[in-house]
């Protein structure tokens, strides 16, 4: 799979191969992973390397996206605002969109190439709403971006 060039007039060209993803209040509600966002997987994972990080609260993460070709990262440390970050940088951060809507969610999409705030069932934390690149009401909406790049180049261009 080859990482996915997006020239963004006056801001920046950006070259993304990885999706982070925060999992409950992002993809998933109370554990359970979104209908929306089980139509949309399948066609990310084509362009894209998907990862799913979470505290994994509900305990049916695996089970829950079993199905589609992601890389599930569950949190073992105190801190998982560091934990999440440190991860982002490990798969060379200015080839990640992050996106997520909680306070420990703030420093991966702080360091990721694109970090994407979502508004969602959970609301999203005003420290992590104000450090991301763009916000988005949907994960549904949020993911759009990254199939129909046109959209994204709209929102970042200057």
């Amino acid at each position: 799979m080859s990482p996915n060039k997006i020239n963004i007039n006056n801001y920046k060209n950006i070259l993304i191969k990885h999706i982070v993803l925060d999992y409950n209040g992002t993809l998933a509600k109370d554990g359970i992973l979104k209908e929306g966002v089980k139509k949309l997987l399948p066609q990310l994972s084509k362009l894209y390397t998907l990862h799913v990080i979470t505290a994994d609260t509900f305990g049916s993460v695996l089970t829950q996206v079993a199905e589609f070709d992601v890389e599930v990262k569950v949190l073992k440390s105190e801190n998982h605002t560091a934990e999440k970050a440190e991860y982002v940088k490990s798969l060379k951060s200015s080839q990640c969109v992050a996106v997520g809507n909680g306070n420990n969610d703030k420093e991966m999409l702080k360091i990721a190439e694109v970090g994407i705030a979502l508004i969602g069932d959970e609301g999203c934390a005003t420290s992590t709403f104000l450090i991301s690149d763009i916000v988005s009401h949907s994960i549904e909406d949020a993911l759009d971006l990254l199939l129909n790049t046109k959209r994204l180049i709209a929102t970042l261009r200057k």
